[in-house]
């Protein structure tokens, strides 16, 4: 997903020919602290161990058993159709030549989490960035950042979809435009990544159905965000979602429910530097905040949330 700035560690390009190495987030006194790497690398497919593959194998079978009735149509139809399994963790280079075949895209393999231009650019081009290295037993229902698991489990059916493949590919090219713009433009637009692409619902004939990433790979939250009463679950505005505060330590207080994806992409064809300069200054919304204006599938009851303030 796309990352924030501000004091997050970076590490440099390594540009040499050594192993790919497993960047992930640094424990301090304050907690997780992002960090960055640029390089992309080849899959290390022989290097997988058998607990790697055991962990792939135990989080496939939980999450798709979990998702049948939950899940969107179109992410399951889209999942079957790559031919991921549980049997072993899915080769990239097997998996590139049925995206190509359906809408062009191209995984490319990385380190860990990416600066955001980095990740913009790899949109931009239709290339999406999978995380090479899998969760270890013990993190299975949690991890701080994306592992492979979240980032081919949760992301990339989807890129078999034609109209999401666009949507994906037309964010990419703005997330590029807004970064020259400045930061208050990344953050409104980091938030319609968040509850589009990372935690969004989307209503179909036979009820409120899962598609964002963040969510089918997380076997609790694929529970709460449809049967729990605690959250509100409000209809797509993109003005709306671009002033919304979230967190990233718990499951999500609002939900924001799309009709259909072809709304998210009429909803990125506009240049969003109109729309930059209205929401410049103004205050953003509390997650858990309902509005008069809200289009509202379900008002939440609250139980349960965090105190603390919202992080973004």
């Amino acid at each position: 997903m796309p990352n924030g700035t501000g004091s997050a560690y970076h590490r440099p390009m390594n540009p040499s020919n050594n192993a790919p190495r497993r960047v992930e987030h640094q424990q301090t006194d304050k907690g997780y602290v992002p960090v960055y790497t640029t390089d992309v690398v080849a899959q290390p497919w022989a290097s997988y161990t058998a607990t790697d593959h055991e962990v792939w194998a135990t989080l496939f079978r939980r999450q798709r058993e979990l998702l049948v009735g939950r899940a969107s149509d179109e992410f399951l139809v889209a999942q079957d159709a790559m031919g991921m399994t549980p049997d072993a963790i899915p080769k990239f280079d097997e998996l590139n030549k049925v995206l190509a075949g359906a809408t062009g895209w191209e995984l490319v393999g990385v380190e860990g989490l990416l600066p955001e231009l980095t990740f913009f650019d790899h949109l931009a081009h239709r290339r999406f960035p999978v995380t090479w290295w899998i969760r270890k037993p013990e993190q299975l229902d949690y991890l701080a950042e994306p592992d492979l698991f979240h980032d081919l489990f949760g992301h990339v059916p989807l890129l078999m979809n034609p109209v999401f493949a666009d949507y994906m590919q037309a964010y990419g090219r703005g997330g590029v435009k807004a970064h020259a713009i400045g930061p208050e433009a990344l953050v409104n637009l980091t938030r319609l990544y968040w509850y589009t692409v990372e935690f969004g619902l989307i209503k179909q004939a036979d009820g409120l159905r899962i598609y964002g990433s963040g969510i089918v790979s997380s076997k609790g939250e694929s529970i709460y965000c449809l049967e729990s009463a605690a959250p509100n679950r409000i209809g797509f505005d993109l003005e709306r979602i671009m002033r919304t505060r979230y967190r990233i330590d718990t499951f999500q207080k609002t939900y924001f429910v799309i009709d259909s994806f072809e709304q998210l992409m009429d909803a990125t064809r506009p240049d969003f530097r109109p729309l930059y300069a209205r929401l410049a200054g103004q205050e953003s919304y509390p997650a858990g905040a309902v509005l008069e204006t809200d289009a509202v599938h379900t008002r939440g009851s609250g139980e349960g949330w965090a105190d603390a303030g919202d992080d973004v």
